[in-house]
């Protein structure tokens, strides 16, 4: 990483995240049929590279692209149909938009090739189990996103348990995040995430968002993505992920005013609007 005296600025060779304001939005950019959200909306290449303009227009600081999709029940895409789908878009983006692009995978081949591309930055679901994956980050030098999964996406949700939710998912990515450092990773390079929604019932996701604080306070920076989950629907009644923008912006508006980093949506004008004004007031304060 390239050293700043700010502390406020994540900076390295071919990237830059300002936290001086506070929250940043990631811009979420499936390019698959099948996710739970926008499942087959962006497939097509000039509309993924479309959206992906957009979104950094709205202000998104960070594009994240997913060339495989992993909502509860989904079996694994081969790593070359990812790349087909992905790099595409990961080339052309990297070229127009000032912000990063991330490769939400936790495929090693997927993650290379994305890196090649253009991509600056590494979503994994799996915290690194890979350690092929560590490696790749700490020589790359790029901001990695370690997240806490219970099983894996196709048995996930299946009576997801756990003695102390908080204490449990934390200790993990704690020790993943010790892992990564292990690695090489500068530990300002590591962004924590407990996965809302992925091995988690309703109220194990309510008792994470309750005590995220914890998660802020414990030494590295945190990115949570709630974005149109289930769990939201559930409180609303909300059947349709699309209808579910107000209660997302409650979570982000939350989430930012604890200190989170990082919000990971969909809707990216929406919510870069809520974190103004969260980061605002918070600032005041």
């Amino acid at each position: 990483m390239v050293k700043n005296r700010d502390k406020n600025i994540v900076e390295w060779p071919k990237g830059r995240l300002d936290f001086s304001a506070g929250c940043l939005v990631m811009g979420v950019l499936n390019v698959t049929p099948d996710s739970f959200s926008d499942g087959g909306q962006f497939l097509d290449t000039d509309k993924a590279i479309e959206h992906g303009l957009q979104m950094a227009a709205d202000g998104a600081a960070i594009i994240d692209v997913g060339a495989e999709s992993t909502r509860p029940g989904t079996k694994s895409v081969s790593a070359d149909e990812q790349i087909e789908r992905a790099i595409p878009v990961i080339k052309v983006l990297a070229k127009k938009v000032d912000v990063p692009v991330s490769i939400d995978t936790y495929n090693i081949k997927v993650a290379k090739a994305a890196l090649e591309a253009g991509a600056t930055m590494l979503n994994d679901i799996t915290a690194l189990s890979d350690k092929r994956m560590g490696e790749l980050v700490a020589e790359r030098q790029v901001p990695v996103v370690l997240m806490h999964m219970q099983g894996e996406p196709q048995t996930m949700q299946i009576e997801p348990k756990y003695d102390d939710v908080v204490s449990e998912v934390l200790q993990f990515l704690l020790e993943r995040a010790k892992r990564a450092e292990q690695f090489g990773i500068d530990k300002g390079m590591i962004f924590i995430d407990p996965g809302i929604g992925f091995g988690k019932t309703l109220e194990h996701n309510l008792e994470l968002l309750r005590n995220i604080d914890k998660f802020v306070a414990a030494g590295y920076r945190v990115l949570i993505g709630t974005s149109r989950k289930s769990f939201i629907g559930q409180l609303t009644g909300k059947e349709k992920p699309a209808d579910r923008i107000f209660g997302t912006a409650a979570t982000v508006a939350l989430c930012a005013a604890a200190g989170v980093s990082i919000v990971r949506v969909h809707d990216v004008a929406e919510m870069v609007d809520v974190v103004k004004v969260a980061n605002t007031i918070c600032a005041v304060i």
